[in-house]
């Protein structure tokens, strides 16, 4: 496994990638999001850990480039805990969002997490391509149609798509979606699901009605 320890602080990426080694990964690393896009381009790496507040190109930014090249999940680090941070990074497809100060276990523990799960995402991926009515769901291809137009999503909002699919028919906690699609307890809260889950039934026109609201507790992919 090789990661991306992206952050502008020598003493931060020196941390973590010792830790990094330890823990038995191979590690590279970027002091700016430039030079973090230019070696997503050049190199392969199964995640990323990303400071947001860099000279030349902040983190943010930089992820939304890397996100064009490959979908590498991302652990983003930041010395603001503001929530619409959080939620900004979420929207844009990051993994997990850690504040600074931090503890480097902690970070690698986040970090097996993740790739952890998106493994096991990637296994449970069928070539299916699923049809309620007019809504296509490609799971494979990562698309989506709406009486056969695409519709373009963000990856967040294809992960809660694809999951509520794949567990079509299940009552859903806010808690539980939280868990398995962002991958993180305690850290993001009701409106972090309610808000994705707005701007997913917004795209996906008449066909929200298959997202179903159970009052109180979550949500269910009834068709």
């Amino acid at each position: 496994m090789k990661l991306l320890i992206v952050d502008d602080e020598a003493m931060i990426r020196q941390v973590l990638c010792e830790y990094a080694v330890f823990e038995g990964y191979e590690i590279d690393e970027a002091e700016d999001g430039m030079e973090a896009i230019r070696k997503c381009r050049e190199n392969k790496y199964d995640l990323i850990i990303m400071d947001i507040m860099m000279p030349k190109l902040d983190g943010f930014s930089a992820v939304k480039e890397i996100k064009k090249i490959a979908d590498i999940p991302v652990i983003m680090l930041s010395a603001r805990s503001e929530e619409y941070d959080k939620l900004f990074g979420f929207e844009i497809g990051i993994d997990d969002y850690v504040v600074k100060p931090f503890s480097p276990k902690e970070v690698m523990a986040r970090v097996a997490a993740v790739i952890k799960r998106n493994a096991k995402s990637d296994k449970d991926i069928r070539n299916d391509i699923l049809k309620f009515e007019g809504l296509e769901v490609d799971m494979k291809g990562r698309n989506v149609f709406v009486d056969g137009e695409k519709v373009e999503l963000t990856p967040k909002e294809y992960e809660l798509l694809f999951y509520m699919v794949t567990n079509k028919g299940i009552a859903l906690s806010r808690e539980k979606l939280l868990s398995d699609v962002w991958g993180f307890d305690f850290y993001g809260d009701d409106r972090t699901v309610d808000t994705h889950i707005k701007t997913l039934r917004s795209r996906l026109k008449d066909y929200k009605k298959f997202i179903v609201t159970l009052r109180g507790m979550g949500y269910k992919f009834e068709a």
